[in-house]
Order: C-alpha cells, then sequence, then structure tokens
C-alpha cells in the first residue's frame, strides 16, 4: 500500500509517498533525514500489521513543503537524504 503524506495547494503537491509494501523498517531514512520529518513505528494504515514501517511525524504532515524545502532535488543534486538511504526504494517525493 502507498502512503500520501503531505498536501496540495495552489503552488503545487508537497507530497511524501511511502510504499508500505516495499519498506522493511530499517530505520535507515530517520537517521538520513536531518529535520527530523521520519519516524519508524507500527503501519497506521493497515492496524492488523505488526510490521513497523517508515512515516512521516504527525507534527511534520502539514509542513512538508518548508521543512522538506531544502532538501529539495534541483539540477546537479543528489536525491533527497531519505530517499538516497532507502535500500528497498521505498521512499518517493513529488517534486
Amino acid at each position: 500500500m502507498k502512503a500520501n503524506y503531505g498536501y496540495k495547494d495552489g503552488s503545487g503537491d508537497y507530497f511524501i509517498t511511502i510504499d508500505t509494501d516495499k519498506c522493511n523498517g530499517c530505520r535507515e531514512c530517520v537517521s538520513a533525514c536531518p529535520y527530523g520529518v521520519m519516524g519508524v513505528g507500527p503501519d497506521e494504515n493497515d492496524p492488523f500489521s505488526d510490521d513497523e514501517v517508515a512515516f512521516v511525524t504527525e507534527q511534520e504532515r502539514k509542513k512538508i513543503k518548508y521543512t522538506c524545502g531544502p532538501c529539495k532535488p534541483m539540477k546537479n543534486r543528489p536525491p533527497l537524504p531519505c530517499v538516497a538511504a532507502c535500500g528497498p526504494g521505498a521512499i518517493s517525493h513529488s517534486w
């Protein structure tokens, strides 16, 4: 299942998408994020699962546009730290 965290407004789409089927709960994205956006815990979209998966913390969900802005990929820049750290390729961004 793909979990989308963020929002859409007049200036664009600001979503982090986490494919919970790919996420292995390794916590590499948590340590890679310089702004504390990511967390790992029980899959809130599947209450019957015992697996831990990555998610965007509650306090950051409405501020993704601003919090993730400094990491936003631009020409000739490496991928976002959380995306680069995710071995299974479970994390993507809308920008």
